[in-house]
């Protein structure tokens, strides 16, 4: 039997249906952070932006805040309760301006065993259990604190099943934290690179690919990096060359000016993906089916766990 782990427990796969790998839903940074909107301390704000990404046919959505960027796992049960929507937890650490406080002085094996804590127990006396585990680099390197993290990530997921999230800065260092976590034993199938269309070079993203792993464009909308329409033209190249089968789409909306129900109106939204973005590929022909493996039965293989 396999599971997916969601704030309200586990559930089948195959319920998990259309998934955004990568979002933030609450989250308060910490105090090094001085730009408020990237606070999301609203619950009510979160229920309205769920509910319209209900509305588009959205099921699920992976919150991608771990402990030293402000995670809320009592309050994402909440949410999960109050929309219908399935959300998973995170464990792990952010890069290293954010976990260096949490992580250097730690050994690898004590970070892993609060990672395999959060996922088979529950984080901090909530019962609410991590499904997802995050590790980040920083721009062009790994530092010695991320490096212990990815370390200890890839020893708790070979403890638990659970996949592995990455955060890449500006998309770079994804090969390198591939072989990384491979020398750990962690099986590419399980990995999943982050923020890979911020780095918009086809052979880097043709060389991930060939690892085995899944890439991530969680960028979405965010034209001041590139414009979508340079993601829909690189998205078909790559699919018609074969690699449908290792590419999700989620919007990192980690921004109240992003959320349409903070009331600035002029973000995006969760909605954008599956109103503009999708209808997008479509009209430019690329396969339903594909579609189908893109939004639902690629989360639905990275996300589940034997059990």
């Amino acid at each position: 039997m396999t599971v997916v782990i969601t704030v309200r427990g586990p559930i089948s796969a195959s319920e998990l249906g259309i998934t955004y790998p990568h979002e933030h839903l609450l989250t308060t940074p910490p105090v090094t952070v001085t730009d408020p909107d990237l606070t999301l301390d609203s619950e009510d704000a979160a229920v309205r932006e769920l509910g319209l990404f209900y509305a588009a046919g959205g099921r699920a959505l992976v919150e991608m805040s771990p402990r030293d960027y402000g995670r809320a796992p009592a309050g994402l049960r909440r949410l999960a309760e109050r929309s219908g929507v399935h959300i998973i937890a995170t464990t792990g650490w952010h890069k290293d301006r954010f976990c260096r406080p949490w992580v250097a002085e730690r050994s690898i094996n004590d970070l892993a065993d609060e990672m395999i804590r959060d996922i088979e127990e529950g984080i901090d006396g909530t019962g609410v259990r991590a499904g997802v585990i995050k590790a980040a680099s920083s721009l062009n390197t790994i530092t010695p604190a991320e490096e212990k993290v990815f370390r200890a990530a890839a020893r708790a997921q070979r403890a638990t099943g659970v996949p592995i999230s990455t955060h890449t800065e500006a998309g770079t260092m994804g090969l390198e934290q591939v072989a990384l976590l491979r020398s750990e034993g962690v099986d590419p199938g399980r990995l999943m690179i982050g923020h890979v269309d911020r780095n918009m070079d086809p052979t880097y993203q043709r060389a991930l690919l060939q690892t085995g792993v899944t890439i991530s464009y969680d960028q979405l909308s965010k034209e001041k990096y590139h414009p979508d329409r340079l993601r829909v033209e690189f998205l078909l190249h790559l699919v018609q060359d074969g690699w449908g089968k290792q590419f999700v789409l989620s919007g990192d909306f980690a921004r109240k000016s992003y959320w349409p129900s903070y009331g600035g109106w002029g973000g995006p939204g969760l909605t954008y993906i599956l109103w503009r973005f999708v209808p997008w590929l479509r009209e430019q022909g690329l396969d339903p089916t594909v579609i189908d493996d893109i939004l639902v039965a690629t989360p639905a293989r990275l996300f589940q766990i034997a059990r």
